[in-house]
C-alpha cells in the first residue's frame, strides 16, 4: 500500500486523539477516585456495585428510622416516669389520709393535692409525639387518649389496642409506642365483695361485711371465685350460719358445703380476712357475694379517692374501704407503668444492638463497593503518567512527520 502525506497525517492525528482520550480518562479517574466511570468500563462490577448502593441507601433509611424510634421511646419513657412519680405521691397522700386525727378540713386539703396530681396525670396520659400525635392512643393517634365523660362522670379511653411499629433492619420491626389500654386500662382493682351490706335472715336483722386483711382475702378470693359464665346462680355467694349458745358458733357454707366453722364473741366473726358484724347477736344467716375481678384506670381511682376524702357524711368503715381501694389500685397502676417501662427499656436496648449491627453492615457494604469501583491511587497515577508519556510521544512524532517532504528523501 502506498503511503501518502495525508494518510500519515491522519494516522498521527488519530493516535494523538486516542492518547488524549486515555489521558483524560486517567485524569478523571484520579479526580473522582473511581476506577469505573461508566457501565461500559466494567459491566459486571457496575451491576454488583449498584446492588451494594441499594443496600447502603436502605441502611441510611434504617438509620433515620432508628433516630425517630429512639426519640419516641425516650419521650414515652420520660412521660411514664413522671406518671409513676405522681402516683407515688398520690399513694403517700392516701396513706397520710388514713391518720385518724385528721379533721374534715385536713382531708379536703389532701383532696386538693390529689386533684392537682390527677390533672397532671391526665395531661401526661394525653401526651403527644413531636408530630402532634397522641402517644397512648394506639392507631387512633389523632384522637385524645383520655377524656372526661360528664354523663357517666368517668374518664374514658378514646384510643384502641394498636401499637405502631418502625422497621429498623431487614426483618426487624420494633414497637414505637404502647397503647393506653394496655398501660392504664388493664390495672387490677382491689378484690372485694359486691356489697358491704350482708343479706341477713333469721334472728339477725342487719349485717356488715368488710375486708380488713387484704392479703388474706385476696388469697381466698383467687382460690374460691368461680369465673365460669355458665356457673349456677349463687356460685360465688357464701352463707354464714350462726347459732347462739355457749359459746356462740358459726359455720361458713358455699353451695351446701361447709367451708369453715368456729366460735365468735360480741357479734363479730372473722373469716378469710373479712370482718362480719351482725346485729343483734342471734341465730340466723348472713349471705355475702364475692365481686368479680375488676379493672379501673387510675384517673377514676383518683376521682373515687377525692370523693371519699370530701364526703363529710361517710362512716369510718366505708372511709377505710375508700382508702384501701385507692392504695391498692394506685400501687397496681404504678406497677403496670413499671412493667411498661421495663418493656420499653428492652426495646431501647434492642435498638442499640440493631444500630451497631447496621453500622457494621454499612461498613462492609461500602468496602465491598469500593473494591469493585473505586481506585487504587498508586496504580492510577502510574497509569496517568504512562498515558501522558504516550501522548507526548505521539505529539513529538507528529511534529517530525509534519516537517517531512519529498526532498528529505532525495
Amino acid at each position: 500500500m502506498r503511503l501518502s502525506n495525508n494518510l500519515m497525517y491522519q494516522s498521527s492525528v488519530n493516535s494523538i486523539l486516542k492518547n488524549q482520550q486515555n489521558v483524560n480518562k486517567a485524569q478523571e479517574q484520579v479526580n473522582t477516585q473511581k476506577r469505573v466511570l461508566t457501565a461500559s468500563d466494567d459491566p459486571s462490577a457496575t451491576a454488583r456495585a449498584l446492588l451494594y448502593t441499594d443496600k447502603i441507601q436502605t441502611n441510611e433509611q434504617f438509620s433515620k428510622n432508628i433516630t425517630m424510634l429512639t426519640s419516641r421511646l425516650n419521650i414515652q419513657e420520660s412521660v411514664l416516669e413522671n406518671i409513676k412519680l405522681s402516683l407515688e405521691k398520690a399513694h403517700t397522700l392516701a396513706i397520710q389520709a388514713g391518720n385518724g386525727a385528721y379533721s374534715d378540713i385536713d382531708r379536703q386539703g389532701i383532696a386538693e393535692e390529689i386533684k392537682s396530681i390527677q390533672s397532671n396525670v391526665h395531661d401526661l396520659m394525653n401526651a403527644k409525639t413531636e408530630d402532634n400525635k397522641y402517644i397512648f392512643s394506639g392507631y387512633q393517634d389523632n384522637t385524645q387518649t383520655y377524656s372526661f365523660n360528664s354523663t357517666s362522670s368517668k374518664y374514658e379511653y378514646g384510643g384502641d389496642q394498636g401499637q405502631h411499629k418502625i422497621k429498623v433492619a431487614e426483618g426487624v420491626e420494633i414497637k414505637s409506642s404502647d397503647n393506653g389500654f394496655d398501660v392504664f386500662e388493664k390495672v387490677n382493682a382491689r378484690l372485694n365483695l359486691t356489697s358491704n351490706d350482708g343479706v341477713a335472715s333469721g334472728g339477725i336483722t342487719s349485717a356488715k361485711v368488710y375486708v380488713k386483711e387484704q392479703a388474706e382475702f385476696d388469697a381466698f378470693h383467687k382460690a374460691s371465685y368461680n369465673a365460669d359464665p355458665n356457673a349456677v346462680a349463687g356460685a360465688n355467694t357464701y352463707n354464714v350460719i350462726t347459732t347462739v349458745g355457749t359459746p356462740n358458733t358459726y359455720q361458713v357454707e358455699q353451695g351446701g358445703n361447709i367451708i369453715e366453722s368456729g366460735s365468735f364473741d360480741n357479734g363479730t366473726i372473722n373469716f378469710a380476712g373479712m370482718e362480719i358484724d351482725i346485729s343483734p347477736v342471734a341465730s340466723g344467716q348472713v349471705d355475702f357475694t364475692l365481686e368479680a375481678p375488676q379493672k379501673e384506670n387510675i384517673l377514676n381511682t383518683l376521682s373515687d379517692l377525692i370523693a371519699g376524702l370530701t364526703d363529710t357524711t361517710i362512716n369510718q368503715d366505708d372511709y377505710e374501704q375508700v382508702l384501701a381501694d385507692a392504695m391498692t389500685q394506685i400501687d397496681n397502676a404504678k406497677n403496670n407503668v413499671s412493667l411498661t417501662q421495663a418493656g420499653l427499656g428492652g426495646r431501647l436496648n434492642t435498638t442499640e444492638k440493631v444500630t451497631d449491627s447496621n453500622s457494621d453492615r454499612d461498613v462492609n457494604n461500602k468496602a465491598s463497593r469500593a473494591d469493585l469501583v473505586e481506585l487504587d491511587m498508586a496504580e492510577a497515577i502510574t497509569e496517568l503518567t504512562k498515558q501522558e508519556t504516550a501522548l507526548q510521544a505521539s505529539q513529538a512524532t507528529f511534529g517530525r512527520l509534519a516537517n517531512l517532504s519529498l526532498f528529505d528523501y532525495l
